[in-house]
């Protein structure tokens, strides 16, 4: 007996007649200019757009419900478990986890985690899960034609030390296509997941890098608003953090709340 894939809501809304870039562009300027007309006029206004048409598949992920309250207690006992012990230092590298070298630039990502005070979070899994550098995940979706790279998988985890502070080694990542509209490509980025003291807590962000070109062509990127609030996600490249003659250094602090907590994802997407 055969099993099909589901589509996913990318595949289902390709189309001959999708909207073209510069199409999607003036979608993001527009929608943009309506939410800030709306914050100036003192409403209140999320920092993200769940319902933000250029981004074509968040008609069918955004909430169009209102939030059912559940008991954290019951969700604990079915959901996984982590502690200090389960993590090997080994795992924060993603350059040694097969028998070979992965190929593209080396480089490492270090931050800290901290509240709204700029106190550190200390003991909290930090997973991130990434592309390789041809822009190429392991994943069964995932069939642009871009080569695997059978010694990089593109995921790890690491747990905040006493400073609230983290650090990974990988390859940086490459953009790559998807089906929102024509000729569509997605900045590089590599996710993050904080799972905090229980698994309700989990929070998912996206570290992007600086300069990009595809930041105003990306209408997830876009379903941000603010200006600021983008910048929150693009690591800052540190000279101090690099290794002579073996990998470059990005920083990416985390802020888990207050006026200048970094973004996350709906817990829907």
């Amino acid at each position: 007996m055969s099993h099909t894939l589901a589509a996913a809501p990318e595949t289902l809304l390709a189309a001959p007649d999708q909207a073209s870039q510069a199409e999607i562009v003036d979608e993001i300027r527009a929608r943009h200019a309506e939410l800030d007309a709306l914050e100036a006029a003192g409403e209140r206004v999320a920092a993200t757009a769940h319902d933000f048409p250029a981004y074509r598949s968040s008609v069918l992920r955004h909430p169009t419900k209102n939030p059912r309250l559940v008991d954290p207690e019951t969700i604990e006992l079915f959901s996984p478990a982590f502690g200090q012990r389960d993590v090997a230092a080994i795992e924060s590298d993603l350059t040694l986890q097969h028998a070979g070298e992965p190929l593209g630039e080396r480089m490492s990502v270090q931050g800290r985690l901290l509240d709204s005070w700029g106190r550190p979070i200390a003991n909290q899994l930090i997973e991130i899960w990434q592309a390789n550098s041809a822009g190429r995940y392991i994943h069964q979706r995932d069939q642009h034609p871009a080569p695997l790279d059978p010694n990089f998988t593109g995921a790890g985890r690491a747990v905040t030390n006493a400073n609230g502070e983290y650090r990974f080694t990988t390859i940086k990542p490459g953009p790559y296509p998807w089906k929102n509209h024509r000729n569509a490509w997605r900045p590089a980025h590599i996710h993050f997941s904080v799972f905090g003291s229980s698994f309700t807590q989990r929070l998912v962000t996206q570290m992007y890098f600086p300069g990009d070109p595809l930041f105003a062509l990306d209408p997830i990127y876009n379903s941000i608003h603010r200006q600021k609030d983008r910048d929150a996600l693009v690591g800052v490249y540190d000279h101090d953090l690099t290794s002579p003659e073996w990998a470059t250094g990005y920083r990416f602090d985390i802020v888990v709340d207050g006026p200048d907590a970094t973004y996350f994802e709906p817990e829907d997407e």
